[in-house]
């Protein structure tokens, strides 16, 4: 199929999308705009681009700034691990680089959050490398117009896949083939009902004509999602509250909420209320309904549950609370669901 690129890149060229990101060169904004990205659409994802753009224009700029500071500019865009490893690498790249980005494939890939398509984007759009980018975009295409029954997410499908985007790259405009085919899956060969009839490629598309495009691309199966219960004790006074950091390996780290209890299963009221008394010794104030928070592997289940205090710092529990005024809450980074409640 050599004429396949060269359809696709004509097609790019007609109907791309203007996005800050494509009018440079420079690794750092290609970079920064991968990460913003994954697991993030577009729309959602733009006014963080030009914010980080703009807050942190460069690699030394961001390597210097305070985590909590870049923690804070990413809250609301989730996934927080991606923030704390765009921090880490771009220390990384300042220690190792004084601040510069590598030319090479295997440099790019060396850096805290950049797995093989995020290197091969950055080594493709910045320096010309040859290199096929692989996303969840590019596997939808591919398997559809070869008609690739083989799992996206198995050890072999992978393989197959990657040989297979490697074989089509152009030596020719191979960046603009790259971004062509991402957009191509992006705005055209979308998931559900794409325009079949009327593409480009319909001709050449082995799933049109087998009639296997709903099917494609094929995945081993769904993922098991946990439920987790987290009761927040929102313990304040008339200026004060307790907000406490996470620290472990879990969601959300380096994130600030409430102290809480949590669970795997729905708790009855009155058994939360023994717990809050017999811990704090305060009566339940109000107690909001569970409203699920939907993460990728996770569905929490929020309550808060509001307590009143007149010596809040007697009711401080654990190493990693603090108790801050409440006009200081916007300067702690929280999780989405936090900022919901406390929104209204």
């Amino acid at each position: 199929m050599a004429d396949f690129p060269l359809l696709i890149i004509d097609w790019y060229r007609r109907n791309k999308r203007a996005l800050p990101w494509r009018d440079t060169k420079d690794p750092y904004f290609i970079w920064l705009s991968e990460i913003i990205l994954q697991q993030t659409r577009v729309d959602q994802g733009m006014n963080y681009y030009l914010k980080f753009a703009a807050n942190y224009p460069t690699v030394s700029e961001l390597a210097n700034a305070e985590e909590q500071r870049v923690l804070n500019d990413w809250q609301g865009l989730g996934y927080y691990s991606r923030a704390r490893n765009l921090h880490q690498a771009a220390k990384s790249l300042q220690n190792r680089y004084n601040g510069l980005f590598p030319d090479k494939y295997e440099q790019i890939l060396e850096l805290k959050g950049v797995g093989e398509y995020t290197a091969a984007a950055i080594a493709s759009f910045a320096f010309g490398l040859p290199h096929a980018v692989l996303d969840g975009n590019v596997f939808r295409v591919l398997s559809r117009v070869f008609d690739i029954d083989l799992p996206i997410d198995s050890t072999k499908g992978k393989k197959e896949f990657r040989l297979l985007a490697q074989s089509l790259l152009p030596e020719r405009d191979s960046d603009t083939y790259n971004q062509a085919i991402m957009e191509f899956g992006a705005l055209y060969c979308v998931p559900k009902n794409p325009d079949c009839p009327n593409c480009v490629l319909n001709s050449k598309c082995l799933a049109f004509q087998h009639k296997t495009v709903e099917q494609r691309p094929v995945k081993t199966g769904k993922i098991k999602i946990r439920p987790r219960y987290f009761y927040y004790l929102v313990i304040s006074n008339a200026s004060e509250i307790i907000i406490s950091k996470r620290v472990s390996n879990d969601i959300w780290k380096h994130l600030y909420e409430f102290p809480h209890f949590e669970f795997d299963t729905v708790q009855e009221e009155a058994d939360i209320k023994k717990l809050v008394e017999e811990k704090y010794g305060l009566p339940m104030h109000k107690m909001s309904s569970a409203k699920k928070h939907v993460l990728s592997h996770q569905h929490i289940f929020p309550v808060f549950i509001e307590l009143k205090a007149e010596n809040i710092k007697e009711q401080l529990r654990g190493e990693n609370e603090l108790v801050i005024r409440r006009e200081e809450l916007a300067d702690y980074p929280v999780p989405r669901m936090i900022e919901r409640y406390l929104l209204g």
